[in-house]
This record gives C-alpha cells, sequence and structure tokens, in this order.
C-alpha cells in the first residue's frame, strides 16, 4: 500500500514535469523587433511663399462720356464692343432750344479704346449731367488688392503676380506690382497696391472676378520633406531618417512651405530617407523595415 501510494506521487511529479517542459516558454523580442515603415528620399526643389488674393479687373483708363449740349439723342453711331478713336462720335443730339435750328451736336470719345457700353437709346433726353456711354483702354488692366502691412517689406514694385480667371481655367495671365501706397489703412492695417496686366488681345474683360497669387519669398534647390514626415512644434522639429535598416532621429530646421512641401534649413541633406509613415512607434537605432515611396504616391517595395 505504501509503495502503491508512493508510485502514484512519483507519477503525479513526472506528469507536472512533462507538462512543464512542454509549455512554450515566451521569448521577449522587445526593441528588437523590426518596425515596418514608409519612407521618401530628401529632393532639391524650389519653394515659394505666395500670398493668395481675389479681386476684379479694372480696364487702365475707363471714361464716362458725357454730352456738352442739352437735347434728345437721334442717332447711335457707336455700339457695345466698338472701337472707338479719340474725338469719334458716339452719339448725335438733337439740340432742343425752340426757334433756332443747329446742326446735329456730336458727343464725341475723350479717348482711344472701347465702347463698353452705350446708356441712352435714341429719343432719350440728356443733358450735360447724363453719361450716354462708357469707353474703356482694354490693353493694359489692372488689379487692385490690400496688402496686410506684415508682407509690405516683401513686396516691391515690377513684383510678379500669376492672375487665373474662371474665363480661361487652362491660362494664366503675368502681371506686375506697378503701385505701392505709402499709406497704411487704419482701419485694416493694410496697403493698396495695384498690378498691370498686359492685354492685347482683350481676353480680360473689366469686371472680371480673378485670382491673384503674389510671390513674396523664393527658396530655389532646398531640401524639402513632407508635412507628414515631421513631428514636434518649432523651434524643436525633427524627423527620423532611415540607414542600414536603423532609425535615426535627426532634429531638423524648417523654412518656408509650399503646400505639404516644407524647405529643410538644417539637420537633412539631399538624399536622406526621411519617415513619412510609421515614425510615431519609432526611437533612436530602432530596427526597421522600409518602403521606398516614390515620387507619385505610389509605393516600390
Amino acid at each position: 500500500m505504501f509503495m502503491l501510494k508512493r508510485l502514484n506521487i512519483l507519477l503525479i511529479l513526472l506528469l507536472l514535469l512533462v507538462a512543464i517542459g512542454c509549455e512554450k516558454k515566451p521569448i521577449s523580442n522587445s526593441g528588437n523587433q523590426a518596425i515596418p515603415v514608409k519612407v521618401k528620399k530628401v529632393e532639391l526643389q524650389d519653394l515659394a511663399t505666395n500670398l493668395e488674393y481675389v479681386g476684379n479687373i479694372k480696364a487702365q483708363d475707363e471714361a464716362n462720356v458725357y454730352p456738352k449740349v442739352s437735347g434728345k439723342i437721334i442717332d447711335k453711331l457707336k455700339e457695345d464692343g466698338s472701337i472707338v478713336e479719340k474725338g469719334e462720335a458716339i452719339v448725335l443730339i438733337d439740340r432742343d432750344e425752340v426757334g433756332l435750328k443747329f446742326n446735329k451736336a456730336p458727343v464725341e470719345s475723350p479717348m482711344s479704346g472701347v465702347v463698353g457700353r452705350v446708356y441712352v437709346d435714341i429719343g432719350s433726353n440728356v443733358s450735360s449731367q447724363t453719361p450716354v456711354a462708357l469707353v474703356v483702354n482694354m490693353d493694359k488692366v489692372k488689379i487692385y488688392l490690400d496688402i496686410p502691412e506684415v508682407y509690405l517689406p516683401k513686396v516691391f514694385l515690377d513684383q510678379e503676380a500669376v492672375i487665373t480667371v474662371d474665363a480661361y481655367p487652362q491660362e494664366k495671365f503675368l502681371g506686375k506690382v506697378t503701385r505701392i501706397s505709402p499709406v497704411v489703412n487704419l482701419e485694416n492695417r493694410a496697403a493698396p497696391i495695384e498690378i498691370t496686366i498686359d492685354n492685347p488681345e482683350h481676353h480680360l474683360k473689366s469686371g472680371m472676378f480673378v485670382s491673384v497669387s503674389l510671390t513674396i519669398e523664393k527658396h530655389p534647390h532646398v531640401p524639402v520633406v513632407l508635412k507628414e514626415a515631421i513631428l514636434g512644434k518649432e523651434p524643436d522639429t525633427y524627423v527620423y531618417t532611415v540607414s542600414n535598416n536603423k532609425a535615426k532621429m535627426r532634429k531638423i530646421s524648417l523654412g518656408i512651405h509650399e503646400g505639404p512641401l516644407y524647405e529643410a534649413a538644417d539637420g537633412i541633406n539631399e538624399g536622406d530617407m526621411v519617415v513619412i509613415v510609421g515614425q510615431q512607434r519609432l526611437y533612436d537605432d530602432a530596427p526597421v523595415i522600409a518602403e521606398i515611396s516614390n515620387g507619385n504616391g505610389g509605393n516600390n517595395q
């Protein structure tokens, strides 16, 4: 009986040892498991800081035309859109002084250009205070913008502006800053500027709504990184680069940015592989498995 009890105890111990031996011990791999990331090669690009505005086109010269005498419109010599020379008649007036007979009085254009609008019809009574037509010179057009005072030191005469209009969505028109007001408006802390655009084909019409992009700063051939690669807040910003399957934390100084691209003024160089996805899990010298992102947003293994 004693021997049987002893055998049972030995058997139980043996079974426990077998069970313990069969258990899979967890493998501690903390800090050694490679972290999957996506990287993009640092390239040199031209970056610019642009001010974006909307405004309206205005003809370089516009003049309302008034008659010198009172009377009734008896003839319209020009219609909207007609070319007119300086001194050429737009309408004729029959003077209304009773008992006297006069020749038809012409209402003459004060400048050469295009008749933008004829305001009167035949039979209309007019006086010297009645505008009868609008004449515009469309060879050049202008845009007037208000620039906040903080940007005024970076705005200068002959500075280039790019103009787009809905009527010609595929075309960009180039203008130049031709006037900067020396006075800042106290109400909005901005100064008016004038942008002039050559318009020889008269594509741009007075009154058109336009978008204006004014470049105030350019940095050519600088290393750039995507916004999503940047961690921290200025001035303590950093990125992770990958070399020999290891992550390296690199502090960077940011310059100007254009859209999602930021200038890395210091800290990284052309050709460095910067992590753009997965960097939140990284630490210095972390092992990584890197996937390269190409310039079109696709991926190469």
